[in-house]
Formats: structure tokens, sequence, C-alpha cells
């Protein structure tokens, strides 16, 4: 698997001629942020030596190369996800990639489904921390030294520099932003009411189906790891109604403004 990092992360830097600190996972009807960028260059995922390709509704799938507000970024529009079929080295081989090309922050959004009853559809949530739901590990197997410690420590995985710094940037924008704790499970179906409950039971505050594999993976190879959650259905007894991935990538995108001003403002911080 190095030997596929590396070329993947070589093709990459020689397609772009650069070394850019930040890189964007864009999730479900969040490919919009992708409008505030000043692009430089656009590769499809299929053009990208041992990438894969997704097949979600809403995943553009491409990396784009260019400038948001005053920094250099890559940006994935689109990611990859366990229910497609895909093993967990696969789902998580972009962020080793970017890791590679240099990548040192890394920015990661998903819609959700809420389940604090605290928190409405459409808000946003800045994750504090996560539980890991999914049935297999991204760091099950034979253990490679330069990919990171066997034993990784995840006890600070979303760094609070970047949180502080997004309260503070949502104070000054007047965005009404919430914090709390992302529940990752495989999918693809939504939740039925008993495991909305058993989620909430366990410390949850919202519930998605990526952002995990791909966090435990970043955190092993000494990325700082900012993420939020757009809350597009609600988990919460009483609100549940029957919900499509038309409707999330609906909710996600009217919301989708106030992420961009977020994380555009908090990319041009660090």
């Amino acid at each position: 698997m190095l030997e596929k990092i590396k070329a993947t992360a070589n093709f990459i830097k020689e397609r772009i001629k650069a070394t850019p600190e930040i890189g964007i996972i864009l999730g479900t009807g969040l490919g919009g942020l992708v409008d505030e960028i000043e692009i430089i260059d656009s590769i499809p995922f299929n053009e990208i030596p041992n990438f894969p390709v997704s097949t979600v509704e809403g995943h553009a799938g491409r990396l784009i190369y260019g400038r948001l507000g005053n920094k250099e970024i890559l940006a994935m529009q689109g990611r990859f996800h366990y229910y497609e079929g895909y093993s967990m080295p696969e789902v998580t081989f972009p962020v080793r990639v970017l890791k590679f090309v240099g990548v040192t922050n890394l920015f990661v959004s998903n819609a959700s489904g809420g389940l604090n009853p605290d928190f409405k559809v459409g808000d946003i949530m800045v994750i504090t921390d996560h539980i890991n739901f999914f049935p297999e590990h991204p760091l099950r197997g034979k253990n490679i030294a330069e990919l990171g410690e066997r034993f990784p420590d995840m006890s600070k995985c979303y760094d609070k520099r970047l949180r502080h710094k997004a309260k503070l940037i949502a104070l000054e924008h007047n965005l009404n932003i919430k914090e709390g704790v992302y529940v990752g499970v495989s999918g693809p179906t939504y939740e039925t009411p008993a495991e909305y409950k058993m989620f909430r039971i366990l410390g949850a505050d919202v519930v998605g189906m990526s952002t995990v594999p791909e966090v435990i993976v970043a955190v092993q190879m000494n990325l700082k790891v900012f993420g939020i959650s757009i809350i597009t259905d609600s988990g919460v007894p009483g609100e549940i109604v029957e919900v499509s991935h038309e409707e999330v990538q609906q909710v996600a995108m009217k919301a989708e403004p106030k992420m961009t001003l977020l994380m555009k403002k908090l990319i041009e911080s660090i």
C-alpha cells in the first residue's frame, strides 16, 4: 500500500507543482464550497492513479487544487464510503495521499442525522469527538511504521485551537453553531427509532455514515483535524419522519452558505 500512496502523491505533486498545507473533504451536498475556491487545477478521481471512484449522488468526484482566501488547498469534492463496498484502506487512501502531498491540516464535512433534542434540522455542528461504530477499523492489519503509530492516541482527535477559532468566527459573523459528538456507522440505511435512541444514550449528538475512518487515519498521521456536520434530518423522538437521500442533499445545500463562510474564514486564519 505504501508504494501506491507514494505513487499517487507523486502524480498529484507533479500535476499541481505545489505543496498545499490544507486538505478539505466535502461531503453530501457540500460541494458548493468549491465556488469560493480560485481553481488552478481540477482532476477527476478516475484520472488519479490508485484512487477509488465515488458512486454516490451529490459527490462530484474530483480533486481540486486552488486558493481559498489566502491559502493553497486541495479539496476532495466527494468522498468514499464503506457502504459503497470499499474496504477501509480504500476509504481512507485519499487521506494518506494528502499527507504525502504535504497537507498538515485536514477539514472534513458531512451531512448527519440529529440526535440532540436541542439541535434543529439545518443547524451546523462543530465536531468535538466521535464514536466509532463501523464494523471494521481503518488501522486493522499489518502496521506500516512510515504511516504512523501502531496504537495512536485518540483523546484529542479534533484540534482544540481550530475549534476555538471557529467559535470566535461564528460569533463575529452571527452564525449559530453547535458543538457535539458524531457517531459513525456503516449505512447505507438510515437509522431506526430504536437505533437513534441507542446512539443518543451512548452520548452522540449526531449520526452519519462517514468521517470517522478518515479522522482516525488523519490522527495516526499527525494531521490537525477540524470536522463539521450539517444536520439534515432529525432522529429525536417525536420528530422522526421518513427521509430520502434527495431530501438530505437539499437540506445540506440550504445550510451550506453558513458552513462555507465558517470554513473559509477558519482556513484564512491558519
